[in-house]
């Protein structure tokens, strides 16, 4: 084991409160003859100064003598040596030290070996930096691929020939352009040339995990960063053709001082307070309809019907990588209603005080700020909205009906659409302040039937 620089020594020697759990579990694992370590994001984490999350465990012990040791077991991964360990209010993964041979599907290794090494163990990894195995007792690391020496660098990189390890598990290409952002990390040279020349293999990747790694993307630090790196490798024309093709369509400078489409939306995300999966998502396809609607008029550049189109095509998007339904339409209604903003000022009150009740409204808003915020700066309409939303109470913007669809039919309205139709007027008129009790919604009604 290789004693931790000086640099690195209170980090690793001085354990946040939340590693307790996983250190519990060590230091029955040890006692009990087997050589445990706290492994993965949280010991990189740790040693680049980041917050730690989760705290996973690696073992020699098999998981059969897991669940002996431990009275609250789950095997998540028997197969390949994952064990879920419950110790009280904490659930901790525990993996047994490993050797893998060939990946037949591009995800899961045809043949599993247990072993007693971590070195081993290191060798299956992703990344260098998820390769450290810390003993929380004495705080020192076991680093067998240079690890820590990438970690001081802020390098990526990945453990042995990035082609080996981006042909195991396609989707480690888009996990190393997220740590790469997330972890505000360079990458080497030769990993990112393989990114390029690899990223066929994304096709394997099943669409739920692409969409939950888009997710883990949009939802973390500088998406921005992590979304150019994927552009710039050719992945982005693999994964998500519609935003890589935002680059480069220009915007009326008047209003789009920042640039182009991609400059505009790459900005908003990152100001995307986190993690708001829904209205990140709805910042990155909010203009996914401009560069089909691109059109140049007296020399003038216009996107008319953007959002209808990209309404449409926010919802094949997330159709394609397989994201829930709800969270499918309330992203593609934000991307269908967020230049609405720009006629608040002409509303009927009936129109604005139906506007500014939605269910969504505030992610609506929110969206607007930020759309904003990355390009002329005006937030006069965001102004506007956000004080008559404050202003209203939940009666004036949506009150108590006057009548009733029954009602109707007893005042002689035939049933069908005119009864629907009717209910709309009466609310029309009852938001804009010109009915106020049912019998004068009756008395109009009564008109309306003459």
């Amino acid at each position: 084991m290789t004693d931790v620089k000086p640099d690195f020594d209170d980090r690793f020697r001085e354990l946040p409160p939340e590693a307790g759990a996983a250190v519990d579990v060590i230091e029955r694992l040890t006692g009990a003859g087997h050589a445990a370590f706290l492994v993965g994001g949280a010991v990189r984490n740790l040693a680049l100064g980041l917050p730690p999350g989760d705290f996973d465990v690696a073992t020699a012990a098999r998981p059969e003598r897991i669940a002996e040791l431990f009275p609250h077991t789950k095997f998540v991964g028997a197969a390949f040596g994952v064990t879920l360990v419950v110790v009280g209010d904490h659930r901790i993964e525990v993996a047994t030290f490993r050797r893998e041979r060939s990946y037949l599907d591009g995800r899961h290794p045809d043949k599993v070996e247990f072993s007693d090494s971590p070195a081993e163990d290191a060798l299956r990894r992703d990344f260098t930096v998820n390769a450290l195995y810390l003993d929380p007792r004495s705080g020192e690391i076991l680093d067998t691929v240079a690890g820590l020496d990438d970690c001081r660098a802020r390098i990526l990189r990945t453990v042995g020939v990035p082609a080996d390890r981006f042909s195991e598990d396609g989707l480690r290409l888009l996990r190393a352009s997220r740590l790469a952002a997330g972890c505000e990390l360079e990458v080497a040279q030769g990993t990112l040339d393989a990114m390029r020349d690899c990223r066929d293999m994304l096709r394997a990747v099943s669409p739920e995990r692409l969409g939950e790694e888009l997710s883990a993307m949009l939802t973390g630090p500088s998406p921005s960063r992590a979304l150019n790196l994927l552009r710039e490798t050719g992945l982005l024309d693999l994964f998500l053709p519609e935003v890589s093709a935002l680059h480069g369509v220009p915007q009326p400078p008047d209003y789009h001082p920042e640039g182009d489409v991609w400059t505009h939306t790459m900005l908003m995300l990152d100001q995307v307070k986190q993690p708001d999966l829904v209205l990140a998502l709805g910042v990155l396809l909010h203009d996914i309809g401009k560069p089909t609607a691109f059109r140049q008029v007296d020399g003038r550049i216009r996107f008319h019907g953007h959002e209808r189109s990209g309404e449409v095509m926010s919802r094949d998007v997330l159709d394609r990588l397989r994201f829930p339904r709800a969270i499918a339409e309330r992203v593609s209604w934000l991307v269908s209603q967020h230049m609405r903003f720009f006629d608040a000022r002409l509303m009927r009150p009936s129109t604005l005080k139906r506007f500014i009740r939605q269910e969504h409204f505030p992610a609506l808003l929110e969206l607007h700020r930020l759309d904003k915020a990355a390009a002329d700066g005006d937030m006069s309409l965001h102004d506007f909205c956000r004080e008559r939303r404050a202003a209203a109470t939940a009666e004036e913007l949506a009150p108590r009906p006057l009548l009733s669809g029954e009602d109707l039919l007893a005042l002689g309205v035939p049933p069908g659409p005119r009864v629907g139709a009717l209910l709309r007027e009466l609310e029309t008129m009852q938001l804009e302040g010109r009915l106020r009790d049912p019998e004068a919604a009756r008395r109009w009604v009564r008109d309306r039937l003459r």
